[in-house]
Formats: structure tokens, C-alpha cells, sequence
């Protein structure tokens, strides 16, 4: 988030602290695309803005941009230092990447400027068929303790599969053989994983639009909106309220609490602009939204990037 803040600074001055928030803002792009890859999230939010931003400036009237009142100058940048200050965080965000870029080439022949999808080896099988299935049914984090994280090594409860994994009674008889054949071997073997690949093949031929977007909605959702309870003892399946009453009663008041955030901050929108910049922050939340939707093990550990935005929404309640 401090990229976001220093791009704010950058889009409100003209002059040498512009030149280092820009550069500050890169840095912290730079160091967050290092850190995980999906940080560059964040590269794409500015990038998109200051695009939109340098079209909205040069649509303007000639006279609007060589006002003389330096305040409005000052809140409305012109084109050119729009598009230098992009160039300026495209650089040196994607700078450190070059040296891995120039490595990965060298060595396996390939360009690959980020670590893989699935931080495998070179020669390291990935049961993509068997993730493409899970992707086609899942959209809780219950799902994702019960059935994605124990594959492999560990058995899988066919009973914990929910309903909406198959679409009639012999899907549904495919989807428990194929968990039977996984729980005989604790390991997805290629053939194993052909077999996923197939059935997932399947569901979203016969159900795309539930594939490619309802499902992608409701694990959104699910991160956004889930009691944060993965790191406490409470169970997974918390809404069913068979655990201790202590844990119960923990989870029920997380959730609470993560409702009162998310209203919070949507209730601060609604009061209007009040944060400088607020298309910038509102976009980093869309972008990073939209991209966990697409994941097949929703956790909502990754929804926390967001909340500092979230914040800062929420603060507009106590603007006067």
C-alpha cells in the first residue's frame, strides 16, 4: 500500500517531490512484485489510472490546462507528467526483474520474468487436471482445508465433496471412483490427473457461465465476507455451530466484526470523494478482487492487502 500512497503523492506536486514519490512508488511496486508476483497488481492499478488519467487531461480544454490558478494546476497534472511519471514506475518497478528474466532465459531457455504459477520445479508435475476440477465447484475456504490442501498425502472424504460438484448421478459416481482411485494411491499420478482434466472438461462445457463467472463471484465473496478463523482452533465448518461455545462464539463475532469493515467502507464511499486520488485505490481493489476469484483455494488471508483501502474508505463516516 505504501506504492498507492506514494503515487498520491506524486499526482499532487509538480516539482522534485514528485520526481522522488514516483521513484519511491516504484520501489515499493518493485519490492512487492519480489516479495509475491501478484504484487504486480499493484504496477497495473497505477499504469491503468495514470493511462486514464493522461486521456482525461488531454481531452480537456487547452485553456483548463494552462490555468493560472496554481491549485487547480496542481489537481489537474498535465499529460506529459502523467505519462513520465508511468514510465518512470514501469522502469524501476520492472527493473530487478531483468537480471531473473536474463537467468531464466540462459538456463532453460524460456522467458519467464516471474516465478511459476505454482512455484514448481523445472521437471516438477503439476496436476493441472486435478485443479482445473477443484475450480469448478469450489468457493469456500472450508473446501480448500478439506478436500484441496490434503492433495497429496493425505486421504479425501468424498462426503465433504458439496453437491454443486456434479450435475447428475453419474458425475456423481465418477467424482467418488476418482476420489477412491486418489485415496488408494495418496498421490494424483498423470493418469489420475487425465481423468480430472476430463471431467472438468466436461462441467464446463456443460456449465460455462457458472464456471467463468457465478463461481469466481462467490469465492470473492467468501474472502471478503468469511469470519477470519483460520487462525484460531475454531472449526472450519463454523456456521454448522457444533464446536465449543467459546469457539462459536469467536467465530460468529469475527465475522461480525468483518461485516462492520466492509459496510463501513462502503457506507464512506457512498459519502462521496473525499480521498484525493480514490479511483486509484478503488481500482488496486477491483484488480486484486477479480484476480482471487480466479484461484482455486480461496483463503481469506489474501483479501488483507485491501483493508488499509478499506480503511481509508471507512474513515470518510467520520469526515464532517
Amino acid at each position: 500500500m505504501l506504492a498507492l500512497d506514494l503515487a498520491i503523492v506524486g499526482l499532487e506536486s509538480l516539482h522534485t517531490q514528485a520526481l522522488r514519490a514516483w521513484l519511491g512508488c516504484g520501489l515499493a511496486v518493485a519490492a512487492a512484485i519480489l516479495l509475491r508476483p501478484d504484487g504486480g497488481l499493484l504496477l497495473i492499478a497505477i499504469g491503468g489510472y495514470l493511462l486514464a488519467l493522461a486521456v482525461r487531461q488531454y481531452r480537456r480544454p487547452a485553456s483548463a490546462r494552462s490555468s493560472p490558478d496554481p491549485a487547480q494546476r496542481r489537481s489537474a497534472p498535465g499529460v506529459k507528467h502523467v505519462l513520465f511519471a508511468g514510465l518512470i514506475v514501469t522502469l524501476v518497478s520492472l527493473a530487478p526483474l531483468v537480471p531473473w528474466t536474463w537467468r531464466n532465459l540462459q538456463t532453460f531457455h524460456r522467458f519467464q520474468p516471474l516465478a511459476p504459477r505454482y512455484a514448481n520445479e523445472e521437471d516438477e508435475f503439476v496436476p493441472m487436471g486435478f485443479d482445473r476440477w477443484v475450480k469448478t465447484w469450489i468457493v469456500d475456504y472450508s473446501s480448500v482445508e478439506e478436500i484441496y490442501w490434503p492433495v497429496p498425502g493425505s486421504p479425501v472424504d468424498a462426503e465433504k465433496i458439496p453437491s454443486r460438484a456434479f450435475d447428475s448421478e453419474s458425475q456423481h459416481q465418477q467424482t467418488v471412483q476418482l476420489l477412491k482411485d486418489y485415496n488408494q494411491l495418496l498421490h494424483i499420478s498423470p493418469e489420475l490427473d487425465a481423468r480430472f482434466e476430463a471431467l472438468a472438461s466436461q462441467r464446463i462445457h456443460d456449465s460455462p457461465l457458472p464456471y467463468y463467472a457465478g463461481l469466481p463471484l462467490l469465492r470473492i465473496a467468501d474472502m471478503w465476507l468469511r469470519p477470519r478463523t483460520e487462525m484460531f482452533p475454531c472449526d472450519t465448518r463454523w456456521w454448522e455451530f457444533n464446536d465449543d461455545l467459546q469457539w462459536s462464539v469467536l467465530a460468529v463475532s469475527l465475522g461480525l466484526i468483518n461485516l462492520v469493515y466492509v459496510f463501513a467502507a462502503f457506507s464512506g464511499l457512498l459519502r462521496g470523494r473525499f480521498l484525493p486520488q480514490i479511483a486509484l485505490l478503488l481500482s488496486f481493489l477491483v484488480l486484486r478482487s477479480l484476480f482471487l476469484g480466479t484461484l482455486e483455494n480461496p483463503e481469506p488471508r489474501y483479501t488483507l492487502e485491501c483493508y488499509p483501502v478499506v480503511i481509508l474508505l471507512a474513515s470518510g463516516l467520520f469526515r464532517s
